[in-house]
């Protein structure tokens, strides 16, 4: 009876507030429960009333199973080595993102010597032509910024040009913080002079760039980025297609802890509705994901829920399949290693109640080379769909840059 009052109360405030209901707001059900402090769970029913939830079937992840989580690989997965380590070069690498540009797939990632976010970081790519298979040499993506670093920004592929983004990191800031920048090729191999990034009124975008910038039916271009004064995340949208001008902060409220936001590193999946789910890593070790929503084109986005799937935090992947379907790639545990690799899956984008095995921590080869924050496991995963095939690029113990290929029906 508890509860069918409950869920009256929240039909008669959902139907009072609209989507603007906020959690305080919620509290307007109290008088109609009498004296029972049940606002809590109501703010639960309210959110999956709402669309606001996101949750992993039970049962659907071992965590007593450190090694696989009791998944099984789906039905065709292939993995390469895009780039490994060796006695001479960079022992160092991280932030693998690929995309496809003219018939060929491009990865890229950010390469050291030993440590990272060292001095000497730079961004490289690799080519092929394929489908991942055998990739060239790795090259050095032109970036002549002096007084910092670079990190790997992502790419945005149309038909005629390929952008390639630029995470700067002057030497001189502090709290720790960066800039965006960029460059473009309509031929894969020759690049322009590094520009930066723009806002809607011409001014550079003071942030990092997320690296999975996520492109709507109707064109516009959804991201997040993480603005200074240190590292505070807040989406970002813009409605200029070439991706590197017109941005805007959309509205939102992220959890302050000083130098930087408690939500960190996001990525996006939509939901069949329309709604935009932002999925973050979380800086206060729940080990799980948190996660914001929007329902007007990522102009505005919900306060920020902690969710029930595990996340081993880590920075996030997500994106949908060419039928719809949401994922989520990454390690689904309830501890910092950042193994086994894993991709969810939902029909709804609601209820994430399949899951597949990509990496297990016995494939984990043993750290080669010592170096500043390199450690056993399979770090920053991000995704890309195309031809029938879900793309998953992850650095292995930040010395190697491997991917996964997996078809998209056996992820169905």
């Amino acid at each position: 009876m508890k509860y069918k009052r409950l869920a009256a109360a929240t039909a008669l405030c959902v139907s009072a507030f609209g989507s603007a209901v906020s959690g305080a707001e919620l509290k307007c059900a109290e008088p109609m429960l009498g004296a029972m402090p049940t606002y809590l769970v109501f703010s639960d029913i309210y959110k999956e009333n709402m669309g606001y939830d996101l949750n992993v079937k039970e049962g659907l992840l071992n965590q007593s199973d450190k090694d696989t989580l009791s998944l099984s690989y789906p039905e065709g997965l292939e993995t390469y080595t895009v780039w490994k380590a060796g006695d001479e070069g960079d022992h160092y690498c991280n932030g693998v993102c690929i995309t496809k540009f003219k018939d060929k797939l491009y990865c890229q990632w950010q390469s050291s010597q030993t440590d990272e976010d060292a001095p000497d970081t730079h961004i490289c790519y690799a080519v092929s032509s394929d489908g991942g298979k055998s990739w060239s040499e790795a090259k050095t993506l032109p970036a002549d910024i002096a007084g910092g670093y670079c990190s790997s920004g992502g790419w945005l592929a149309s038909e005629d040009t390929l952008v390639a983004y630029i995470n700067f990191w002057p030497e001189d800031i502090s709290p720790r913080g960066g800039f965006t920048y960029y460059v473009s090729s309509t031929d894969g191999e020759s690049w322009s002079a590094p520009e930066q990034v723009t806002m809607a009124d011409g001014t550079p975008l003071d942030a990092v760039f997320e690296q999975d910038p996520h492109i709507l039916e109707s064109g516009r271009i959804v991201n997040s980025a993480h603005f200074q004064a240190g590292l505070m995340i807040n989406p970002i949208y813009t409605d200029d297609k070439t991706g590197v001008s017109g941005w805007k902060k959309a509205s939102f409220t992220p959890t302050d802890k000083g130098d930087t936001s408690r939500e960190m590193e996001p990525s996006i999946f939509e939901r069949s509705d329309g709604t935009l789910a932002m999925i973050f890593r979380d800086q206060d070790s729940s080990f799980t994901k948190r996660v914001s929503f929007s329902k007007d084109g990522g102009e505005s986005w919900s306060e920020v829920f902690t969710t029930s799937v595990p996340d081993a935090r880590t920075k996030q992947s997500a994106g949908n399949l060419s039928d719809g379907t949401a994922f989520m790639v990454g390690s689904p545990v309830n501890n910092k290693l950042r193994s086994p690799l894993a991709v969810l899956t939902s029909k709804d984008g609601r209820l994430f109640d399949k899951a597949f095995l990509l990496r297990s921590n016995d494939s984990d080869p043993e750290v080669v080379y010592e170096g500043k924050a390199k450690r056993k496991g399979f770090h920053y995963a991000k995704s890309y769909v195309c031809d029938g095939k879900l793309y998953v690029g992850y650095a292995t113990n930040k010395e190697a840059v491997e991917i996964a290929v997996i078809p998209e029906e056996s992820l169905r």
